[in-house]
């Protein structure tokens, strides 16, 4: 049998960073005289990205320049506050020792700008092998595209049919879908069981056992 590989998404699959990207966002927004948003409300705004993430925060109705203006804030907050309340879910530190004691092949895909993704993968999870760690880079296009995705294949030498991508959000779900990839939708994530078999989920988790499960059968 083919031995297969993954893909993680990282924000809401790996890692809860729901209160520290809101209270960045909304530190952000109360130094610009925006109105701010409960925590929940991040659960839709995540996962396209920081840009798109502050459009939705201001209702879309601000110009790219105060979006740019937004933007340059917040790296500034959030690299502060990156680590303050984010926590790894339940048992995906076992999960990720299982795979890496079965030389499984790992990489991780995200939305997240490429230094804070480097920078959660160095604090949560430096004792761990990744293929390759994707943040959003300005030379390749962001997810749902598959160009990542294809990039990161080739990098795991499988076809794209051996390789699971796991994500929490619809965004992740498109991203397998496009790149020809199994699409596994986790439920402990920032969305619900609708999004993910609206948007293409092959298999649907509810904890990491039922993943590995997969990802080795």
């Amino acid at each position: 049998m083919t031995q297969k590989a993954v893909i993680f998404d990282l924000d809401g699959t790996l890692i809860d960073s729901l209160e520290d990207l809101a209270n960045s966002v909304n530190q952000t927004l109360s130094e610009f005289g925006f109105n701010t948003h409960e925590i929940n409300a991040y659960k839709y705004f995540i996962g396209d990205g920081v840009k798109v993430l502050l459009k939705k925060a201001t209702d879309y109705k601000e110009s790219d320049e105060i979006i740019a203006e937004l933007h340059e804030r917040f790296k500034v907050i959030y690299k502060k506050e990156i680590d303050t309340k984010t926590t790894v879910y339940e048992g995906i530190y076992s999960l990720l020792e299982n795979l890496e004691n079965t030389d499984y092949p790992k990489a991780i895909l995200s939305n997240k700008p490429h230094n804070f993704t480097i920078d959660c993968i160095n604090k949560f999870f430096y004792d761990f092998t990744f293929v390759n760690i994707s943040g959003q880079k300005h030379t390749i296009a962001k997810k749902p595209d598959a160009q990542a995705a294809f990039l990161i294949a080739n990098e795991l030498k499988k076809d794209v049919k051996d390789i699971y991508f796991v994500g929490d959000t619809k965004v992740d779900m498109q991203t397998a879908k496009n790149a020809g990839m199994i699409a596994i939708g986790v439920l402990w994530g920032f969305r619900d069981e609708k999004e993910l078999r609206d948007n293409g989920a092959d298999f649907i988790v509810s904890n990491t056992n039922e993943l590995y499960n997969i990802l080795i059968s």
